[in-house]
């Protein structure tokens, strides 16, 4: 069976010395988020997923969701963990309290959401997806719409979904055949089928609520014809009670290769009762909120793979002997040393470590900028954040996500042939994690988003979000020669993405194929970048409260950091000569001779 233990230390060190949380109790509605409130919402959440959620991944992997007459049954343990959460207020730690939520800010319910998938990732998608449906309801609905279905949804007594794919498209929703027939009473018939919809049918709430992209028979051709339909399983009655079942059924579940206890699902849609959330043929609008921050929760899923990862392969590196020190044996009353004194072993742990680290700083940056945007009352401070989680949200969907499952997969070569059979559990973090590089949009995708859209958006305003800080970052601290070591490869590694920046930017003027042949890579110099800048701000901190400090927090920090900086890094010249290579080596190759 696989280990956790939620890393609330390192956390707490992210809130609040790193990026300041203590900023977020002056934001309207926060001011009762006080640090022994999070920490202690911390150590709940560490326990409840430690110890109910954890059992039941390995089991509820093995066992999978089942169809039976037309209801998905999930996996022994599940429906139980699940009222537990629901009555634990777990789905209501973020939701707005107008509508029973708790209200607490982004920068706690991502470190829960975390700890979540870091010990059942098949458990976090069901109330993963209903909160992208609370927040498409909750901005774009009605006030009808938002009394019937916030206060259920966030209490956990209903679920909710985001029904986008259809067997002819995927990322091209402009080809979407859902259709939408307008009635006299003002609602729509549904109709069409739906693929790959997370959480379509299950046993675990009472109603679920379909959120579906269909077409009027009026609408515009491509994506500017597409709405936005609210389809409950279940009719909900005017006094708020359950009515008839609608005409959606489940047609199967996909036989997956990971997060098998999620049941996903092909949704039918026979003239079902459905209602229009949001204005007409805008319902790419409202469904953008939705994958923005289904985005941020596959990187929060990365992040959880990356974790869990890293800390069974450390607890499997100290427990297995084999060899003996090639510096001498370390353990001479043992038969063999284990083999975290090898050196290649320590490389692949430290790689490990200085991602996971790196990353969780960086959800919390943007989680920041997330409360920020969502509840500053000064409207220019408002606009900034926005700005900043719209650039950094594809990295960290996308770099996250290729961490995650990068790191699963170190996690495996750690454990030898033991990490490929099933006893030890961590085969089940590659097989879970290479999803999160597919769905809410292809990683590749992400790429071509960060460098198609966000770079030039406003004229780059928002990319001046993220190198403003940094250059000013550099700039202060550039004279402090204890700060060199972490200041100087972040400011190289910075010029290199400015000039990488500024050359896809000239050439993607003169021709689209040049920025789209370099977007993966801009991608990955990017993050690569976002992280040393997390690395070299904590460093600061790290050398200033080193001293006195006898638990080596501090000093594994320092560690980590001169390892990211030294080992990982250097990648960015690399990274940089492959952008600034161009398409033609790609592109002049005939498609006759792939």
């Amino acid at each position: 069976m696989t280990v956790y233990h939620a890393p609330i230390r390192d956390m707490s060190f992210v809130l609040y010395e790193l990026i300041g949380a203590e900023r977020m109790e002056k934001l309207p509605g926060n001011e009762e988020t006080t640090r022994d409130l999070v920490e202690a919402i911390l150590e709940e959440a560490a326990k409840f997923c430690g110890e109910v959620l954890l059992p039941i991944n390995a089991s509820g992997d093995h066992e999978g969701c089942k169809l039976e007459n037309g209801v998905v049954r999930t996996p022994k343990g599940f429906k139980e963990a699940y009222d537990q959460f629901a009555e634990g207020g777990w789905t209501a730690l973020g939701g707005n309290p107008e509508f029973g939520g708790q209200g607490l800010p982004h920068m706690v319910s991502t470190l829960v959401e975390e700890m979540i998938c870091s010990t059942n990732l098949s458990f976090g998608m069901y109330p993963g997806l209903t909160h992208g449906a609370v927040r498409a309801i909750e901005a774009f609905g009605s006030d009808a719409q938002k009394r019937t279905y916030l206060p259920n949804m966030i209490s956990g007594v209903w679920s909710g979904t985001m029904n986008l794919t259809e067997p002819q498209c995927g990322t091209d929703l402009g080809l979407i055949r859902t259709k939408a027939v307008p009635q006299d009473d003002g609602s729509y018939k549904i109709s069409g089928t739906k693929i790959y919809i997370s959480a379509g049918e299950h046993d675990l709430t009472d109603n679920i609520i379909h959120l579906v992209l269909a077409r009027t028979p009026d609408a515009p051709a491509g994506i500017k014809g597409i709405s936005l339909f609210i389809v409950p399983k279940f009719l909900v009655n005017e006094d708020g009670g359950l009515g008839n079942r609608n005409g959606v059924q489940v047609g199967s579940i996909e036989d997956k290769m990971g997060i098998k206890a999620s049941s996903t699902c092909v949704m039918n849609y026979e003239e079902a009762e459905g209602y229009l959330i949001g204005d007409l043929h805008r319902g790419m609008r409202a469904m953008f909120m939705m994958m923005n921050a289904a985005r941020f929760g596959v990187g929060m899923q990365g992040l959880g793979i990356a974790e869990a990862s890293y800390q069974n392969a450390v607890a499997f590196t100290k427990d297995r002997l084999q060899g003996r020190s090639l510096s001498g044996a370390k353990y001479p009353d043992k038969p063999a040393d284990p083999i975290i004194v090898h050196p290649d072993v320590r490389r692949t742990l430290m790689t490990m470590r200085a991602y996971t680290e790196g990353m969780r700083a960086l959800s919390a940056w943007v989680a920041e900028g997330l409360d920020i945007a969502e509840k500053s009352p000064d409207p220019a401070e408002r606009q900034e954040a926005d700005d900043l989680v719209a650039l950094l949200t594809p990295i960290v969907k996308a770099f996250m996500t290729d961490q995650g499952f990068e790191l699963a997969n170190h996690c495996v070569q750690l454990h030898g042939g033991h990490g490929f059979i099933k006893d030890y559990g961590v085969e089940q973090y590659v097989r879970d994690s290479r999803i999160t590089l597919l769905y809410e949009g292809t990683n590749g995708i992400q790429a071509l988003d960060l460098v198609g859209r966000k770079m030039g958006q406003n004229m780059g305003r928002l990319l001046r979000r993220f190198f403003h800080p940094v250059s000013q970052f550099i700039e202060e601290n550039q004279e402090d020669m204890a700060l060199a070591p972490y200041v100087m490869p972040l400011a190289k590694a910075f010029g290199r993405l400015q000039r990488a920046t500024a050359h896809l930017a000239q050439q993607g003027l003169k021709d689209p194929e040049e920025a789209a042949a370099a977007a993966t890579e801009y991608l990955r110099l990017f993050s690569l970048v976002t992280l040393a800048f997390m690395w070299a701000k904590t460093a600061k901190i790290a050398l200033e409260k080193q001293d006195g400090d006898d638990t080596g927090f501090y000093k594994g920090k320092l560690t980590t950091a001169t390892f990211y900086m030294e080992r990982i890094l250097p990648q960015a010249s690399a990274l940089f000569a492959q952008i600034m290579a161009g398409k033609e080596t790609m592109m002049s190759f005939a498609e006759d001779e792939f």
